[in-house]
C-alpha cells in the first residue's frame, strides 16, 4: 500500500521545489514526485530535505564518551594521545556483553535519529565473548546493533570488522584485542550470518571493514574478498592514516605511506570508504580523489583524539568524494561534524567559506550535498537524495525556530549549520515511516531507562 506526503518546500535532486507531492511505495522507496501540486491528502509538511548518512560508528564507545578526558601520563597531559586513549577504551569494552551493547546502541541510534541521521554504518569489531571465545552465533554482537536499529527504525549498514594482528608485519595481537580477532573462515561466517539476517530487510545492507593496515595482512584481506565476492558487499571500509605514528610505522614496515600502500595493492574504487585519511601527502590526496573512493571524515572525533586536520581543500579541488561519521560519539550531530570540517579549514588557512564549489556558493548546501552523496556510496544504500527510486529517508526542519525564521532554501541551510547549537530537526522519516515526531521517538523513555541501567551494571 502506498502513502502520500506533501511538503511546502523540498530539496529535490535538481534543486529546491515548492508544493511537492510525493508517493512512497510499501517498501519505503519514492515512487513518484510531483512539484507544484495542490495539497490533496497525506501528511502536510514544511521544509523537507534528505536524511543524513552516518558512515562511521563504533556503537559501544557511546557508553564511554567523556571518560578519556583526564590527563594520564604526565601532570599536564602532554603525553596523552590516541594510543593512551585506546588503553582506556580497551579497558572499558572488556565488560560489555550482548545485552549491554543492544541498550547502548539503542540509546545511540535514538540520538542519531533525533539529530537527523537516517542511516548508520556500524563499524563493529567487538565480536567475541569476554574471554575471546566465539558466541553460538558468531555475528551475535553486530546482530545486537542491527536489532537496535530495526527497533528504532534507523537504516543500517553492517560493517563487521576484520581484525587479526596487533601491528604492521603481522605482529602478535595484544591481550586487549582478544575480542576482535578472526581468521578468514571465522570472519566469513560472521558476514554470512549478517547477510541472512538482512536479506529481507529493505532498511539494511552488509559490507565489511578491514580494521586498518596494522590489523590485517594483504593475503588475509584478499582471501576474505575472494570468498565473499566484492560484488556481494555493500561497501568496504578501513581506518587509514589517522595518526602520524601510523604513517611512520607503515613506512618502516613497507617503505610506503598507508594510503599509498593500499592504492598500490588493492583495486580501491567507489565502494571503498577510507576512514579519516588525515595524514596524506599531495600525491595520495590526488590519487584517493581520482580513484572514486569515499573519504569518511569524523571531525569531532578527529579533534578529540588529536588526529589533525584532513586536507579538505586540495581533496575537493580534485573532486574527491567524502562523507561524515560520528565515530566515538563524543558528538552525535551532523551539523557539528559539518561545521568542524569547514571551521578546521578556516583555522588552517585564515579565510572563510572555503569548502564551496563553482556550482554551490552557499557553504552549508555544498557541505550537505557532499555528505549526502558520499554516504550513499559508503553505506551502499539509495539514500541522500529526494528522487524517484531512492529511499524515502527525510528530515523536516523547524522553520519556525528563531534561528531559521524568515530563512528559506539555501539561506535556511546556512542558518541551520552555522548559527547555533539547538537541535532544529522536527520530524524524521526512514523508509517512509515517521520515526521522530516533534523531536521525540515513541519509545524514548524506555530506551533511556534501559541505557541508564546498563551504565549502572557496567560501573559495578
Amino acid at each position: 500500500m502506498t502513502q502520500t506526503l506533501w511538503s511546502a518546500s523540498a530539496l529535490l535532486s535538481d534543486g529546491w521545489a515548492k508544493n511537492v507531492e510525493m508517493e512512497i511505495d510499501d517498501q519505503g522507496d519514492i515512487l513518484r514526485i510531483s512539484p507544484e501540486a495542490a495539497y490533496k491528502q497525506g501528511e502536510k509538511l514544511s521544509v523537507l530535505i534528505p536524511g543524513m548518512g552516518n558512515v562511521h560508528s563504533h556503537a559501544h564507545q557511546r557508553a564511554m564518551a567523556g571518560l578519556g578526558e583526564r590527563a594520564g601520563l604526565s601532570y599536564d597531559g602532554s603525553h596523552d594521545s590516541f594510543w593512551t586513549w585506546r588503553k582506556v577504551m580497551y579497558h572499558y569494552l572488556e565488560r560489555i556483553q550482548p545485552d549491554h551493547l543492544y541498550h547502548i546502541a539503542s540509546q545511540l541510534y535514538l540520538e542519531m535519529l533525533k539529530y537527523g541521521y537516517t542511516c548508520v554504518g556500524e563499524f563493529q569489531y567487538l565480536h567475541h565473548d569476554l574471554n575471546g571465545g566465539v558466541y553460538q552465533n558468531r555475528a551475535e554482537m553486530t546482530l545486537q546493533c542491527l536489532q537496535a536499529a530495526n527497533d528504532l527504525g534507523l537504516g543500517f549498514t553492517a560493517l563487521p570488522v576484520l581484525y587479526r594482528y596487533g601491528g604492521f608485519g603481522n605482529a602478535e595481537p595484544l591481550d586487549g584485542q582478544k575480542r576482535f580477532l578472526n581468521d578468514t573462515d571465522g570472519f566469513v561466517k560472521i558476514v554470512d550470518q549478517l547477510q541472512k539476517a538482512c536479506a529481507s530487510n529493505a532498511n539494511s545492507s552488509v559490507g565489511i571493514a578491514p580494521h586498518s593496515l596494522r590489523a590485517i595482512s594483504q593475503d588475509l584481506l584478499r582471501q576474505v574478498i575472494e570468498q565473499l565476492g566484492e560484488g556481494n558487499l555493500a561497501a568496504i571500509h578501513i581506518h587509514i592514516a589517522e595518526q602520524t605514528r601510523e604513517v611512520e610505522d607503515c613506512l618502516a614496515w613497507s617503505g610506503k605511506r598507508p594510503v599509498e600502500w593500499l592504492l598500490d595493492h588493492f583495486d580501491v574504487v567507489q565502494n571503498w570508504c577510507l576512514i579519516h585519511a588525515t595524514h596524506m601527502n599531495q600525491a595520495e590526496t590526488s590519487r584517493l580523489a581520482k580513484c572514486g573512493a569515499v573519504a569518511g571524515l569524523c571531525p569531532t572525533t578527529e579533534a578529540n583524539l588529536g588526529d589533525g586536520f584532513f586536507n579538505a581543500i586540495d581533496y575537493l579541488k580534485h573532486n574527491g568524494r567524502w562523507a561524515i561519521g560520528s565515530d566515538s560519539h563524543i558528538s552525535i550531530d551532523p551539523v557539528e561534524e559539518l561545521r568542524w570540517l569547514e571551521y578546521g579549514q578556516r583555522l588552517l588557512n585564515q579565510n572563510r567559506n572555503l569548502l564551496v564549489s563553482a556550482q554551490r556558493r552557499n557553504t552549508a548546501r555544498n557541505l550537505l550535498e557532499g555528505a549526502w552523496q558520499g554516504a550513499e556510496l559508503a553505506c551502499g544504500r539509495k539514500t541522500g537524495c529526494i528522487e524517484t527510486g531512492y529511499r524515502a529517508d527525510f528530515i523536516v526542519l523547524d522553520e519556525s525556530h528563531p534561528r531559521l525564521y524568515g530563512r528559506n532554501e539555501d539561506s535556511l541551510l546556512d542558518s541551520w549549520v552555522f548559527s547555533g547549537n539547538e537541535n532544529l530537526v522536527k520530524h524524521v522519516y526512514v523508509g517512509g515511516n515517521q520515526v521522530i515526531r516533534n523531536g521525540q521517538h515513541i519509545n524514548e523513555t524506555s530506551i533511556q531507562q534501559h541505557y541508564r541501567q546498563t551504565l549502572d551494571q557496567l560501573a559495578e
